[in-house]
């Protein structure tokens, strides 16, 4: 916004202070002409004999004064000058670091020296803002570079499956027909999982009041059949947890939870426990699972998008896209709660979310 040109911060303090001096320099001299020369005697004739006296000490006084004065609203114009330039110094360097901000420039720091004060306190969080910027930038950049990679491949493998059926015309139609609705159904996949997570991102949705536990035996009817195709015990215990947030959202972090715990147990059996409690303000939900064990550099990245454990065993039936617990931790922050991932010592993981509890 276009705004008129008016005067600088540093000159509204200099005259402020030139101004705040020179009435402090009037005050003075009303001091003394109150309190010192009304007890003069007067003779405005100036007549020997009566020394001192007022019509002397005022025409002796007043040019004095007046040069006084002129003195003093120069010396508050310089000096003001002068220190409103120290005053303002560090301002100047916030500015300087916003406008490299606005230009795209995000890893300047500021990093004021000197005693906590005004400024430093402004410049501090001003550095704690970039950086977070930076690093949220950064974050994006990566998600788009990953997304962009994910969409490519299954469009390219579909791409080379209709030039390879277009030259070879005895191939056979109905296998070329499954292939490719196995790549298009991945790429759903993963559009439908970044629109979640964009939604999630965001936070715009209708609060209600919902109870993760009925939401945990849902989820857990749902993925009943996968359990039992991998000989996965599924239990659901624990009481009535409630909080308020997007039923449909909370109801995918739990999906995702259970399944993720169900997918990446051992190849054939074992168990995932699904707890629900009220926990004084909070409501909590902790799944956990039996598995190999996972080393804790694996676990602190598993909530980043298109991050694929190595270590952990997916059948190609449900090799997923990379955003399950992606989507998790960013519906998690969108509740305003936590989520916390703890490898178990004899393996498996245990994952616990805990959300404010509904008034």
């Amino acid at each position: 916004m276009r705004r008129r040109s008016g005067l600088s911060a540093r000159l509204k303090l200099t005259l402020s202070y030139a101004a705040f001096l020179a009435v402090a320099g009037a005050l003075l001299l009303a001091v003394v002409w109150a309190f010192i020369l009304r007890y003069v005697p007067d003779n405005p004739k100036g007549l020997l004999g009566i020394s001192p006296n007022r019509y002397l000490l005022v025409h002796t006084f007043a040019p004095a004064a007046a040069v006084a004065m002129g003195f003093l609203l120069l010396f508050g114009l310089l000096g003001g000058w002068f220190l409103a330039g120290r005053m303002l110094a560090p301002l100047t360097q916030i500015t300087a670091a916003a406008r490299m901000a606005g230009n795209g420039v995000l890893s300047h720091r500021i990093r004021m020296k000197g005693r906590q004060d005004e400024f430093r306190e402004l410049s501090d969080a001003f550095d704690s803002m970039l950086e977070q910027l930076e690093s949220h930038v950064a974050e994006q950049q990566r998600f788009a570079a990953n997304a962009s990679h994910e969409l490519r491949t299954p469009l390219a493998i579909s791409r080379t499956l209709l030039d390879v059926a277009r030259q070879d015309t005895t191939r056979e139609g109905d296998e070329l027909i499954e292939r490719l609705h196995t790549v298009n159904t991945r790429a759903i996949d993963l559009t439908e999982a970044l629109l979640l997570l964009s939604r999630g991102d965001s936070g715009h949705f209708v609060r209600e009041d919902v109870d993760l536990s009925l939401l945990a035996e849902e989820a857990a009817e749902t993925l009943l059949p996968l359990a039992e195709q991998r000989r996965t015990t599924l239990d659901v215990i624990g009481g009535a947890a409630r909080t308020r947030g997007s039923a449909e959202l909370l109801l995918r972090m739990v999906t995702n939870l259970i399944q993720n715990a169900v997918v990446h147990n051992l190849p054939a059996g074992g168990t995932v426990t699904v707890h629900t409690e009220a926990d004084g303000d909070s409501s909590v939900l902790r799944v956990e699972n039996t598995g190999r064990r996972l080393p804790a550099e694996l676990v602190a990245t598993l909530t980043e998008p298109f991050q694929r454990g190595t270590e952990r065993v997916r059948s190609d039936e449900h090799a997923g896209v990379g955003l399950g617990l992606a989507i998790v931790a960013s519906i998690v922050r969108a509740h305003d709660g936590t989520l916390d991932l703890v490898p178990r010592p004899a393996g498996g993981l245990l994952v616990t979310v805990r959300l404010p509890g509904a008034p």
